[in-house]
């Protein structure tokens, strides 16, 4: 049987998802940051660079930022809720007989 994880529970859920959207603000803040020293340290004046350089570095580092913070968000609510001890692997039921790969030498 397929235990029911804390998520189910629209309390906790509701809770769990607030603090994944409070990390998600803080994040947006921390990039909006980060985008404005990097586009600080990289304007020169004397610079051929056009416009369009600063758009695509603003971009570029603000999207890897926001889409980091919401991958290990999830990867934090997921942990901190208990959903992750509610999967269960149906492979290991399967492969509970044969440990015949954890004696073959690995190099």
């Amino acid at each position: 049987m397929i235990p029911k994880s804390p998520l189910d529970d629209p309390e906790t859920a509701a809770y769990a998802w607030s603090r994944y959207k409070r990390l998600m603000r803080f994040m947006l803040l921390v990039t909006i940051g980060v985008v404005i020293i990097a586009i600080a340290l990289l304007y020169d004046g004397d610079s051929p660079a056009t416009v369009h350089f600063y758009i695509a570095a603003a971009l570029g580092i603000g999207f890897m930022m926001l889409l980091t913070a919401a991958l290990m968000g999830l990867v934090f609510l997921s942990s901190g809720t208990g959903h992750d001890e509610s999967v269960i692997d149906l492979m290991e039921e399967e492969g509970a007989g044969s440990d015949a790969d954890d004696e073959t030498p690995r190099h």
